[in-house]
């Protein structure tokens, strides 16, 4: 069965680097959300409980509760909470759904600052923190999101003075943390100072902008041979015979495909890191090369891996399935 290698040196040696750039380990707040950009929900807290994180990032319930043993704060984007936590924050997304959580909710606003897609719009965030105070929630963070942090144009700029007009016009409500820093915000400035950073991509290594910073790629993904044929000159390989052998060769088929998140559009387009070519259709559930190796490495930098895709690498990384079973670097396979 395909499996994922996650290397714990790599995974520390950027959250070295991002720390110095927060200029404390206590202001990262690891993203995990969708099973940690692929990288396994649970090994990657695991692994970051270790280092010494003590915040994170999730999408829902169900993956704040998966993980809440490891952290002593969590912060849910994208969902509603049945009942408060002690621990574990919700985002406010809209102002119409602030009557919507239960009496006592921690929860963090987030203002729409010009990416247009959620959040407060910044002429009602005040009648949003008078509906908060009226529904009995505990508001303790607002927070924004920047829509071209990794593009070098002047809107990361716009977006960040946008931000200041809020943080100064909230100046009053002493106990409000803020926030607005991604990963690529955060590589963009030389003088954070907000009350935490929301890292993720940068924390797996991928980070595709800004030449890595020597941020190390963390996942590498291996598949195991199926079966090897001998081929000759002329002979077509897999579903419509795409790909025609130039030359007699030796062609194995591993157990990793489509169905797993190993992207079809990358057929007969993509070499691994070690020079075995792809040769036909990737297929739902195996894909061939021309190779004989027992263990195949398919990718240890997922941004190589979603050129061939025309794609990013969040996009490669999230495509991995769940139940790919994920070691840790010191673990026995």
């Amino acid at each position: 069965m395909a499996y994922i290698i996650l290397n714990k040196n790599n995974f520390f040696n950027n959250l070295d680097i991002i720390s110095k750039r927060t200029k404390s380990k206590d202001k990262i707040a690891l993203v995990l959300k969708d099973n940690a950009y692929g990288h396994g929900l649970v090994e990657v807290a695991k692994m970051a409980q270790e280092y010494g994180i003590k915040k994170a990032i999730v999408r829902c319930q169900v993956e704040a509760d998966m993980v809440k043993e490891y952290f002593e704060y969590i912060l849910v984007l994208n969902e509603i909470p049945k009942s408060s936590s002690d621990k574990i924050r919700y985002t406010i997304n809209d102002i119409k759904n602030i009557d919507k959580f239960p009496v006592g909710t921690k929860v963090e606003l987030k203002v729409d600052t010009g990416m247009h897609r959620n959040g407060i719009d910044k002429q009602n965030i005040k009648e949003a923190i008078s509906k908060v105070q009226e529904y009995g929630l505990i508001l303790e963070a607002v927070f924004t999101h920047h829509r071209s942090a990794d593009e070098l144009t002047s809107e990361w700029f716009w977006q960040n003075e946008n931000f200041k007009k809020i943080k100064k016009e909230l100046a009053y409500m002493k106990h409000l943390k803020f926030h607005s820093a991604n990963s690529a915000s955060l590589f963009r400035t030389n003088s954070f100072d907000e009350d935490m950073a929301r890292v993720g991509i940068a924390a797996y290594g991928c980070m595709d902008s800004f030449n890595k910073n020597g941020l190390k790629p963390i996942l590498s993904l291996y598949a195991v041979k199926n079966s090897t044929m001998y081929l000759k000159k002329g002979y077509k390989i897999g579903y419509g015979g795409s790909f025609e052998l130039e030359d007699d060769a030796i062609v194995s088929n591993y157990d990793i495909g489509y169905g797993d998140g190993f992207l079809r559009v990358c057929s007969n387009n993509y070499t691994t890191p070690n020079g075995e070519k792809l040769v036909g259709r990737i297929s739902m559930d195996n894909s061939s090369f021309l190779s004989d190796k027992e263990h195949l490495l398919i990718f240890d930098d997922a941004s190589k891996l979603a050129k061939s895709a025309n794609t990013i690498s969040y996009e490669v990384l999230t495509s991995i399935k769940p139940y790919i079973k994920r070691y840790i670097s010191e673990d026995k396979i």
